[in-house]
């Protein structure tokens, strides 16, 4: 038998009700949870001795159950007269004491002042079905009417989803008509749905107290499981706080009956209530299901290690959860900012959270949490500052399971990017003290490896060759060539005076007469130069752009440009050597970006990467010698070898390989 109504107006039709009563009979109909889920609540805000008016009361057992407990003052009203023949009939004799009356609770015939408390559970949103101007009128008489029933100092509690028509109206109406606004959650009431099979919403309660007069509007949440206030100064705030709380319900309720193996990953951000600054992330990552996979686990990422590709990539996350061998995983990152105290301690925080975004078929409600190691992992700001270009930045040591310790920088509006990235070194000195410097042998980034590779080409058996490399950074790759290459003179060309400070001052970058940092913009350094009539043998493109809307994260699109790449033209001429890091969150650029680069180079190379975005292309104006990039590879193991970093090597054989079948162009 369908009881549920056909279209949201008939809620607030008295047609509607009688005709679910009747249908119902006597079982009870709770909206919202029941007495058990919401006592916490109604104990705290209703004095025993209190005179209590309920609302569309309706088969409630929410009266009888405050009346048996000693609340003895309590008038239930309802629009439809039957189902107060139901509960009359159903109380008289247990509960002589208890009132029901027939009555519109828009249109009362109570004394003014006569109550302390109006609650109303699931009243509001039955009469609220939209926001419509006679919707509105409605409302407006119903809120008039309870305000005249109050006495001053009493309460008017509602047990409501908070839609956001109705929130919106009832925010503004009490705080303007000086009631003290306040939101409680009941999780309770949540979590009982959730037992009994439901899809739960959030429920809230709001609490209304009626002042004579108040000096400024008070508005106050507790959205969160602890009994912390947190007072908003604007409407606003309240409404974007709710929704939020909404928007990540419904994604939860979607998550538990979809798979998203064949779409995007779902996103969440956890706040603490009160804070600007998400905790935590949560990236929900699907994989066809596997029948000897495991369904469901919490991953953390140490804190430090959500930029690296496995958690800061789609890709990479997919492939972390095709590793762990489940059939979905949520990747929990740990914001910089906040303090962690254990592993254990991250895992009781987030348990409630990670289980509501289980799949429906979860049996097992007890979750399993996997990690990188034991820890949350260790993460030492060591310097903030603010460039005029990319603004604020933060310089971090990270210190990974394996004990080795890595300096990053990071631009706070993209901070899951590595902006710049050096291995740290312990030595000592003479008098045996320690000191930890940066390992400008070692390179972090991997493609920075196959960019040194291409740049050797072109200064073999030169006795002096000029290399510019736009984009700084930390001047790792400016370092890194200035020992690998040491007769070349190298120029790295930066817009922004701050990263070469932040290079010198934290990653030990040296100029010397062979190494120059300059502040220019990369493409005016290309035009004066080529108007200079001046030559290179090497140009670097390792740029990052700052604008997220075009899905390439290297180099700013403006250097793909054809003027950009007729002044490298000019430059490098017809020995010269042009290196492009390309980075592409959007493969369906590629063709573009390869076409016009062959408009402009007879010969080009391609090697993508195979766990980054980065594909390095070298191109040049004339046959590139593979004998000499094989050359170059195994004069860079040699260096690596013998500064015992042999995880930075190249397979030369693999390497030469894939760039012989991969991408060449002639």
């Amino acid at each position: 038998m369908n009881l549920l109504p056909k279209s949201k107006e008939e809620f607030s039709q008295k047609e509607y009700w009688d005709s679910f009563f009747k249908k119902r009979g006597s079982k009870a109909f709770e909206w919202y949870g029941e007495y058990p889920e919401l006592a916490e609540h109604l104990h705290k805000y209703i004095k025993k001795q209190d005179n209590v008016l309920i609302t569309g009361c309706g088969n409630s057992t929410l009266g009888q159950d405050l009346y048996d407990i000693g609340y003895n003052n309590i008038t239930n009203i309802d629009i439809s007269q039957v189902v107060i023949k139901q509960m009359l009939s159903k109380t008289a004799k247990e509960r002589p004491d208890l009132k029901y009356l027939q009555m519109d609770a828009l249109n009362t015939i109570f004394d003014d002042k006569t109550f302390n408390v109006v609650l109303d559970k699931g009243t509001l949103d039955a009469l609220m079905s939209d926001g419509s101007e006679e919707t509105i009128s409605k409302i407006k008489q119903y809120f008039d009417e309870i305000t005249r029933v109050l006495k001053f100092g009493a309460r008017y509690m509602c047990i409501s989803l908070l839609q956001e028509h109705i929130l919106r109206y009832i925010v503004d109406y009490f705080p303007m008509n000086h009631f003290m606004f306040r939101v409680v959650r009941c999780f309770e009431a949540e979590k009982r749905a959730s037992e009994n099979g439901e899809n739960p919403m959030p429920v809230f309660m709001v609490v209304c107290t009626k002042f004579k007069d108040l000096p400024r509007k008070v508005l106050e949440l507790n959205l969160g499981s602890s009994e912390k206030m947190v007072r908003y100064e604007k409407e606003e705030d309240v409404i974007s706080q709710i929704s939020n709380v909404q928007h990540a319900a419904f994604i939860c309720t979607g998550l538990k009956n979809t798979s998203i193996a064949d779409e995007n990953e779902v996103v969440l951000d956890l706040y603490e209530q009160g804070t600007d600054s998400p905790r935590f992330t949560v990236y929900v990552v699907d994989v066809p299901p596997q029948v000897r996979n495991s369904q469901y686990a919490g991953f953390i990422v140490p804190e430090g290690r959500e930029a690296e590709w496995l958690f800061s990539t789609k890709d990479g996350r997919k492939k972390l959860v095709e590793i762990t061998k489940f059939n979905r995983l949520a990747i929990i990152i740990l914001h910089r900012g906040h303090r962690y105290e254990s592993f254990e301690a991250v895992q009781k925080e987030l348990t409630d959270t990670i289980c509501n975004l289980a799949p429906s078929t979860l049996t097992n409600r007890k979750i399993a949490f996997l990690s990188l190691g034991s820890d949350v992992g260790h993460r030492i700001i060591k310097h903030k500052g603010i460039s005029n270009f990319t603004g604020e930045y933060v310089i971090e040591d990270v210190l990974t399971e394996n004990k080795d310790k890595y300096r990053r920088l990071f631009f706070m509006n993209s901070q899951s990017v590595i902006q710049s990235e050096a291995k740290l070194r312990e030595i000592k000195s003479r008098k045996g003290t320690v000191k930890e410097v940066v390992d400008l042998i070692y390179l972090t980034c991997r493609h920075h490896v196959y960019m040194s590779i291409a740049a050797h080409i072109t200064c073999k058996d030169k006795n002096r060759a000029n290399i510019a490399v736009i984009g700084l950074g930390g001047g790792g790759l400016c370092s890194f060539l200035h020992k690998f290459l040491p007769k070349s003179h190298i120029i790295g060309v930066d817009i922004d005076h701050e990263i070469i400070k932040i290079a010198t001052e934290w990653f030990d970058f040296r100029q010397d007469d062979k190494l120059k940092a300059i502040v220019q913009d990369g493409i005016t350094f290309l035009e004066n130069t080529a108007e200079k009539g001046e030559t290179l043998d090497a140009i670097l493109f390792d740029i990052d752009s700052k604008d997220s809307s075009i899905g390439m994260s290297c180099p700013p699109k403006r250097f793909l440009d054809d003027d950009v790449l007729c002044n490298v033209v000019k430059i490098i001429g017809t020995t010269g050597l042009f290196v492009l890091n390309l980075a592409l969150r959007d493969q369906e650029l590629r063709p573009t970006v390869v076409k016009n680069l062959k408009r402009h180079f007879q010969t080009i190379l391609s090697y993508k990467l195979q766990e980054d975005l980065n594909e390095i292309f070298t191109c040049m104006n004339a046959p590139i010698q593979m004998d000499h990039l094989k050359d170059a590879c195994v004069e860079l193991n040699n260096l690596f070898k013998k500064h015992n970093i042999r995880e930075n090597g190249v397979d030369v054989e693999k390497f030469m390989s894939v760039l012989a079948t991969q991408s060449i162009f002639i």
